[in-house]
C-alpha cells in the first residue's frame, strides 16, 4: 500500500485475547506519570531552583536565563528527530531509555558548579523532560485509542496538571531544608521510581502487540459491522477525523499541506503568549495591584481549572471538530490578555487565571490529538515533534516582548496589545483549518 491510500486500523498481529481490563488504560496511566515526571525540565519546576542556584554559582540573572533559553532551543531542535526515532522504535524501547537518562541528568544538575556546566545540564533536562517525555506520552495514548483519543489524552494530561500543582511546592520544601543539590537528586530518584520499572515491564507500543484493537473494541463486532455503519462521505467533520479509516500521510506531504501551517498557529501562539504571561506573572500582575504571593497562587489556580475541565475538553474533542475547539482556545488566550490589560479590579485576576486554565485544558486534549486525527498514525511522532518544536521555539522568545515593553516604555501595555492581537488572528486562521484530504497517486 502506498502512502497516499487510506489505511484501515491495523489488525492485531497476534490472536485475539480476552482482557478483563483494557491495557490501553494502563498506557494512559504511564503517560500521565511521564507527564508528571517531565517536571525536571519544565519551567514551573526550575523556577524553584533559580535563585538558590544563581546565588551559589554567583552568576547574573541574565546569564541564568540565557543558559535556560539555550537549552530550550536545543530541546526544540531535537524534537523532530526524537519523534522520528519514536515512530521507528516505539515507546517500549524509548521510554525506559529516556527515564534512565533524565534521572542521570538530574543527578548531573546536582553537581553543576559553573556556567558552562549549567548550559550542559539544562540542555539535558530540557530535552529529555520538557521535550522527549511529553512527546512519548502523547504518542502512546494516540496509538492505543482512536474513537476516545481526546478523552484518553485529557486523562493523561492530568498528570501534567498535578505536576504543576505539586512539584514546585515539593521543590521549595526540599531546597529550603536540604539545599538545591538535594532537590535535583530527589527529582532524579523520583523519575526512576515512577517511570523506569513500569515502562520496562508494562509498556506496549500498540494494541495489536497484544492481539487487540484500539479503544478495546471487540474484533468480532468490528468484522460484523454492517455497511450502513461504515464511514460515509457525508459524515460530520468530527466523526470523519476520528473514523476508523485514517489517512496515512508522509512527512513531506504534510509539510506541503496548507492546513498544517494553519494549525501550527496554535502551538506557536500558545508557546509565545502563554509562556510570556506565566514567566512575568508576578511583575505583570503586580503592575495591576496583585500581591506577589497571590500572583504565584494563581498559577496553581490555573492548573486546577485545567485539571477540572480536562475531561470535558477531552469529551468535546471526540465529538466536535478540532478547528472550532482550537479556535476557541485562541480566543480564550486573547480574552485573558484583554482582562489583564484593562483589569479595573484585582479580583479579576481570578478570571484571568481561569481563562488561562481553560485554554490549557483544550490545548492538552484537542491540541495534542489533532495531528493524528488529521494526518494519521504512520508518522505521528515526527509530525507532532515538528509541532512541539515550534511551540518550544516560540516559548523561548515568549518572555521577551513583555520584558522589552517594560524596559523601553515603562509599561506592559504595548506587549499586551500584541499578546491580544496574535491569538485573535490565530483564532480566525485555525477556524479555516478543516481536515485535509490526501489525494491518491497512481
Amino acid at each position: 500500500m502506498n502512502s497516499t491510500s487510506l489505511a484501515v486500523e491495523s489488525e492485531p498481529s497476534e490472536p485475539a485475547r480476552r482482557y478483563r481490563f483494557f491495557p490501553g488504560w494502563t498506557m494512559v496511566a504511564i503517560a500521565a506519570a511521564a507527564l508528571f515526571m517531565s517536571a525536571p525540565g519544565q519551567s514551573y519546576s526550575v523556577a524553584a531552583f533559580k535563585e538558590p542556584m544563581r546565588e551559589s554559582l554567583r552568576i547574573s540573572e541574565t546569564s541564568f536565563s540565557l543558559a535556560y533559553a539555550f537549552a530550550t532551543i536545543i530541546s526544540g531542535a531535537l524534537l523532530p528527530m526524537v519523534g522520528r526515532l519514536l515512530d521507528r522504535q516505539g515507546a517500549r524501547r524509548l521510554l525506559p531509555a529516556i527515564a534512565l537518562l533524565l534521572g542521570l541528568a538530574c543527578l548531573g544538575m546536582s553537581r553543576v558548579s559553573s556556567l558552562g556546566s549549567l548550559y550542559f545540564g539544562f540542555s539535558f533536562v530540557r530535552s529529555l523532560g520538557q521535550g522527549a517525555l511529553t512527546l512519548v506520552a502523547a504518542w502512546m495514548v494516540s496509538e492505543w485509542f482512536s474513537r476516545r483519543r481526546g478523552f484518553a489524552t485529557a486523562i493523561s494530561g492530568l498528570g501534567g496538571s498535578l505536576s504543576v500543582m505539586s512539584i514546585p511546592l515539593v521543590n521549595a520544601y526540599v531546597i529550603s531544608q536540604f539545599g538545591w543539590q538535594t532537590g535535583w537528586i530527589v527529582l532524579g530518584i523520583a523519575v526512576w521510581g515512577l517511570l523506569l520499572l513500569p515502562s520496562m515491564v508494562l509498556v506496549r507500543n500498540r494494541p495489536r502487540d497484544l492481539g487487540l484493537l484500539p479503544d478495546g473494541d471487540d474484533i468480532e463486532q468490528r468484522e460484523q459491522t454492517s455497511p450502513e455503519e461504515e464511514p460515509s462521505a457525508d459524515r460530520s467533520e468530527a466523526a470523519q477525523q476520528n473514523a476508523p479509516l485514517e489517512p496515512q500521510w508522509e512527512v513531506t506531504s504534510v509539510l506541503r499541506d496548507p492546513t498544517f501551517w494553519k494549525l501550527l498557529a496554535v502551538p506557536a501562539t500558545s508557546g509565545m503568549v502563554g509562556t510570556g504571561l506565566v514567566f512575568h506573572a508576578v511583575s505583570l500582575l503586580g503592575s495591576r495591584g496583585v500581591a506577589p504571593g497571590w500572583a504565584l497562587s494563581l498559577i496553581s489556580l490555573q492548573a486546577l481549572v485545567a485539571s477540572c475541565t480536562a475531561l470535558i475538553a477531552g469529551w468535546l474533542t471526540d465529538h466536535y471538530p478540532a478547528r472550532y475547539l482550537l479556535s476557541t482556545a485562541m480566543l480564550l488566550l486573547a480574552v485573558a490578555g484583554t482582562t489583564v490589560l484593562v483589569m479595573p479590579f484585582t479580583i479579576l485576576a481570578i478570571l484571568y487565571a481561569a481563562l488561562l486554565g481553560l485554554h490549557g485544558a483544550i490545548l492538552r486534549s484537542t491540541g495534542m490529538v489533532v495531528w493524528i486525527n488529521y494526518y494519521g498514525l504512520a508518522n505521528q511522532g515526527t509530525i507532532r515533534g515538528i509541532a512541539m518544536a515550534v511551540m518550544v521555539f516560540a516559548a523561548a522568545v515568549g518572555p521577551l516582548p513583555l520584558a522589552l515593553s517594560i524596559d523601553w516604555f515603562a509599561t506592559y501595555d504595548i506587549a499586551l496589545y500584541a499578546f491580544i492581537a496574535v491569538p485573535a488572528v490565530s483564532s480566525v486562521l485555525v477556524w479555516t483549518a478543516g481536515p485535509p484530504r490526501l489525494q491518491p497517486t497512481n
